[in-house]
C-alpha cells in the first residue's frame, strides 16, 4: 500500500502532492514500484495534527480519486479517513477501501455506512485523537489492550452489518503509543491473528525509528524496511509504505530466501 497524502501537514510528505498532476504523477509511480493499492489521505492524523473540515478534505481527495480512475490506474485505491461522509463520496468516485484509523467510532454513523458500502475496511486502534494522542499515551498492557479494542471494534462492526471478510485489522503504530509500546506490538503481532482478519502495518517513516537512533523522518529507510520485513515474516497482509520500490524490493529478495530455505 503506497501512501498519498494530498495535505500541506502530514508528517513525511506534508505539502509534496497538493497538486492533482503531481499526485496522479506519484501514484503512477508507485504502481511501477509494486503498489497493490494506493492510500489516498486529505487529513492529516500525525501527532499533533489539527483537524480539518468534512468538506475541505473532500476537496482535497475527490479531485485525485477521479482524476486517478479517469487515468485508469493499475491498483486498487483506498481513502484514509475517519469521516463517513469523505468514505461514501470518495467510494462512490471510484474508490475501492475505507481505511479508518478510529476504527469506524469517529460519528455514529460510520458502521452502517460502510455496511451500505460493502466494501474492504480497515480498523485502526489509536488511544485518543491525533491532536493530543502522544501527549501522554499510558497502557497497563498495550498487547492485550490493543487486541480487545480491536476485538470489540470488529464485534460491533459485525453487529452492525459489516462482513467479517471485509475487515482488516491494523494496530496503529505510532498513535497514542511509546516507544516500548510501538516495539511490544510488533513482537507480538503473530498473536493478533487470532482475530480472524488480515492485518495491515504501517511503521514507514515513523517516529519510533527516530526513537532508537535520533533519525529525521526523511532519514528512516533503514528502519522501515526492517520493521516491514518483521511484520511480512509475523503474517502481516499489508505494508503501508511511503518508499514502495526499496520495500518490494526487499520483501522480493526475503521471499526468495524462504523458498530456497524451504
Amino acid at each position: 500500500m503506497g501512501i498519498l497524502n494530498v495535505t500541506p501537514d502530514s508528517f513525511s510528505d506534508g505539502g509534496l502532492f497538493v497538486d492533482i498532476d503531481l499526485a496522479v504523477q506519484r501514484a503512477h509511480e508507485m504502481c511501477e514500484q509494486g503498489a497493490d493499492i494506493i492510500d489516498i489521505g486529505g487529513e492529516s492524523t500525525r501527532p499533533g495534527a489539527e483537524a480539518v473540515s468534512g468538506d475541505e478534505e473532500l476537496a482535497r481527495v475527490l479531485p485525485v480519486i477521479k482524476a486517478l480512475v479517469d487515468a485508469g490506474i493499475d491498483a486498487k485505491i483506498s481513502i484514509d479517513t475517519r469521516r463517513s461522509q469523505v468514505a461514501r463520496a470518495a467510494i462512490g468516485a471510484g474508490a475501492h477501501i475505507w481505511n479508518d484509523v478510529t476504527a469506524l467510532s469517529f460519528d455514529e454513523d460510520s458502521i452502517s455506512v460502510a455496511a451500505e458500502l460493502a466494501c474492504p475496511i480497515v480498523l485502526m486502534h489509536m488511544q485518543g485523537a491525533p491532536e493530543t494522542m502522544q501527549d501522554k499515551p499510558l497502557y497497563e498492557n498495550v498487547v492485550d489492550e490493543v487486541y480487545h479494542y480491536l476485538e470489540n471494534r470488529i464485534d460491533n462492526c459485525v453487529r452492525g452489518g459489516v462482513l467479517k471478510d471485509n475487515i482488516t485489522i491494523d494496530l496503529g503504530i505510532g498513535f497514542g503509543k511509546r516507544l516500548d509500546d510501538n516495539l511490544a506490538l510488533l513482537e507480538a503481532l503473530d498473536s493478533f491473528h487470532a482475530l480472524g482478519c488480515p492485518i495491515l502495518m504501517g511503521t514507514s517513516r515513523k517516529s519510533f525509528i527516530g526513537k532508537i537512533d535520533n533519525s529525521a523522518a526523511d532519514a528512516r529507510l533503514g528502519g522501515s524496511l526492517a520493521s516491514a520485513l518483521w511484520a511480512a515474516s509475523l503474517g502481516a497482509s499489508i505494508l503501508r509504505v511511503h518508499d514502495v520500490q526499496e520495500t518490494v524490493q526487499a520483501v522480493e529478495v526475503w521471499h526468495a530466501i524462504r523458498k530456497i530455505k524451504k
